[in-house]
């Protein structure tokens, strides 16, 4: 029996990880058929070094205000966020909220849990700064900004990452552009949903 570097035989080796590229096409292919209007989200995935570089561009047609609040709704995220069980604010301090997640990634029969604690600095209407304190990342940070453009809000999110488990090197970005462009769809869904249903309140 051929054997790697590891002691795992070749062809089990092999096996498992055309098992979890098979995994990972589904995945892509799900999250791009659930994101509710996501075709003029530019999302960018990318490789540099053991890091993961992503970037995302999207308007929402609402006020700052109105991006902000849901972006920032960290207790109820997992209501709008399909891919995230469970979202809650562990303790605030000034300007600096701690958050804990945890998210799913459902593939048939099979779900993949994910837990992390995160701690955000938020700059109102302007940025929310995230880094990983604990969790399944040996690194994370991302920066997310909201500006005024015209008539609507322009959000823009930057983030690197380095993953703690072996990610496939082409299939694997692929995967994490769908999945990042279905979470922003749905975030916008819910930015826009609130927004209506303030306008029909009010009049």
């Amino acid at each position: 029996v051929s054997r790697g570097e590891s002691g795992i035989p070749g062809g089990v080796r092999d096996a498992a990880r055309t098992l979890l590229i098979a995994l990972t096409i589904a995945f892509a292919i799900r999250a791009q058929a659930a994101a509710p209007d996501s075709r003029d989200i530019s999302v960018s995935v990318h490789r540099e070094g053991d890091e993961i570089v992503v970037d995302v561009d999207l308007t929402v047609d609402a006020t700052p205000q109105q991006a902000w609040d849901v972006l920032t709704d960290y207790d109820h995220m997992a209501m709008f966020v399909s891919d995230l069980a469970a979202s809650r604010i562990l303790g605030r301090e000034g300007t600096k909220v701690v958050v804990a997640q945890t998210g799913r990634l459902k593939l048939g029969l099979l779900e993949l849990r994910m837990q992390n604690v995160r701690e955000i600095e938020l700059v109102p209407l302007r940025e929310i700064r995230s880094n990983l304190v604990t969790g399944d990342m040996k690194a994370s940070a991302f920066t997310t900004r909201i500006a005024a453009e015209g008539h609507a809000t322009r959000i823009s999110n930057h983030g690197r990452f380095i993953p703690d488990q072996w990610i496939p090197p082409v299939i694997g970005p692929a995967v994490l552009e769908a999945e990042t462009r279905s979470q922003f769809a749905e975030i916008r869904a819910e930015i826009l949903r609130r927004r209506n249903a303030g306008a029909a309140a009010g009049g």
